[in-house]
């Protein structure tokens, strides 16, 4: 990928690390779902699934290419392809930097509680037209800390949740996991469960800097957790990298980077660090009267994750979207984040989950009390939902993919009967003018962004918002 000076007319660059929230993960942003749209989203679940041209959800290998894809797979019986995600609110310790619904006060009975109420809620799901009878093709477990979890508390919760929805045709199954929180023991029972991507939240492999930003590991725990899953099998071991932490400097971020390759994982994902509201970095920052957060700045950000990158692909890795980098990219996918960004369905179940069915999004209560206490009365717990337009659908797919450095217009032309290079060509343009396109990127088929156009994606993407969905907090 080509780079680029920015010129004039591009979208404002901001400098130094403020409040709020960088990465999009999700359109319309969270602000504009509300309560009163959930009963769209209940509604959505007493409709079984429309039948839908496979093409509509399943990217063939030219639409994404040079990256392989499992979205041309084997077919099912019903499209789009459906996911489970599974939050596990438990943690050692709350990092400073998270802003995720976490706890770290929870005894064992209140844990049971919790996946009493998961199996609970994904029983309701499960009796329900949209999704009765369907089969998931990825699973996923998030956090939190889902590795905080007991062998006996995950049996408990996979075997349930394989009774209500088998995982006969699962592709993909993931696991988020802190280091010091895995042994030899969980990690044997994880791949017998059927994990086959154990992601791990290592972050940085410096013992200051992870002491400093509340990680509950040190690097001791990170040397023997990777051994171990290494001598297990799994088929993909993930190693998540932040760049940009508190107090890090560029030669611990060369470091890591030089750690990260001497393991040689499989695939290695790289965040930029931010600081959203409802962080502890947030609140020390209000209590100083503080506007400018204690991290790296942007273009440091930037520039670590560019140098990570091309250490990465100089040890022959390939770059496959904003944030990762496979070893082998003809058997390394994310199975979870080429169905999800395609359209698919994803029922999502736990305190504070998102999910997609039936073209509605919504979220659970946030609360821990709140979420628990509607299961008890046979209720779902859904706090808020919005059901996007179809132009705002495909706003939301465009975008997401384009994180994958480069995407094809006829696949968008297929699915929503418009070009992009003519929907979107007031936003292409602006990313053209700032040098953030590949020359002539958008004629022919493939429409590619630059190397720092994908170093700073997210804050691209603003310019394919609706105008009343810019400027205002994304959550």
């Amino acid at each position: 990928m080509s780079t680029a000076t920015p010129s004039p007319t591009s979208p404002p660059l901001a400098k130094q690390t403020t409040v709020g929230n960088y990465f999009v993960s999700n359109y319309p942003p969270f602000a504009y779902w509300k309560p009163e749209f959930v009963p769209g989203f209940l509604a959505a679940l007493e409709r079984p699934p429309t039948p839908t041209p496979s093409t509509h959800f399943a990217l063939r290998p030219s639409d994404i290419e040079p990256r392989p894809s499992p979205l041309a797979l084997r077919p099912s019986p019903f499209a789009p392809p459906l996911g489970v995600y599974a939050h596990i609110p438990f943690c050692r310790k709350r990092c400073h930097f998270c802003y995720f619904k976490v706890y770290t006060d929870k005894d064992s009975q209140a844990i049971r509680a919790y996946l009493d109420a998961l199996l609970k809620e994904l029983t309701i799901y499960a009796g329900k037209p949209f999704v009765h009878g369907r089969s998931p093709r990825f699973v996923y477990f998030g956090g939190g800390t889902p590795s905080y979890l007991s062998v006996d508390q995950l049996r408990f919760l996979t075997d349930g949740m394989k009774r209500l929805l088998p995982w006969d045709e699962v592709e993909e199954v993931t696991f988020e996991c802190e280091p010091g929180t895995l042994t030899d023991h969980k990690l044997a029972a994880l791949r017998a469960i059927g994990v086959t991507r154990l992601s791990l939240g290592i972050e940085h492999f410096d013992d200051h800097i992870l002491e400093i930003n509340g990680r509950a590991h040190r690097s001791k725990e990170i040397a023997r957790a990777y051994a171990y899953a290494r001598e297990v099998g799994f088929p993909q071991i993930n190693i998540d990298l932040i760049a940009g932490m508190v107090e890090e400097t560029e030669d611990q971020w060369r470091m890591a980077v030089a750690k990260t390759l001497e393991l040689a994982p499989d695939s290695v994902t790289i965040y930029q660090m931010e600081v959203p509201f409802n962080t502890g970095i947030y609140q020390q920052m209000k209590a100083e009267g503080k506007l400018v957060a204690p991290v790296a700045d942007w273009d440091t950000k930037r520039r670590w994750v560019d140098y990570a990158f091309q250490e990465l692909e100089r040890a022959g890795y390939t770059v496959g979207s904003a944030y990762t980098a496979v070893k082998d990219k003809t058997r390394t996918r994310f199975v979870y984040r080429d169905y999800l960004w395609a359209g698919a369905d994803l029922l999502s179940i736990g305190v504070a989950s998102f999910g997609h069915i039936g073209g509605t999004h919504y979220q659970n209560q946030h609360d821990f009390d709140a979420y628990v206490a509607p299961l008890a009365g046979g209720q779902l717990p859904v706090y808020r939902a919005l059901t996007p337009t179809e132009d705002e659908r495909y706003i939301r797919e465009f975008i997401l993919q384009l994180k994958l450095g480069s995407v094809s217009a006829a696949y968008f032309t297929r699915k929503f009967g418009e070009d992009p290079r003519v929907r979107f060509a007031g936003p292409l343009a602006t990313l053209r003018d700032g040098g953030f396109l590949q020359p002539n990127g958008d004629d022919g088929d493939r429409i590619t962004i630059t190397r720092q156009g994908l170093l700073q994606v997210d804050r691209l993407l603003h310019e394919f918002f609706k105008p009343e969905h810019r400027g205002d907090r994304y959550a």
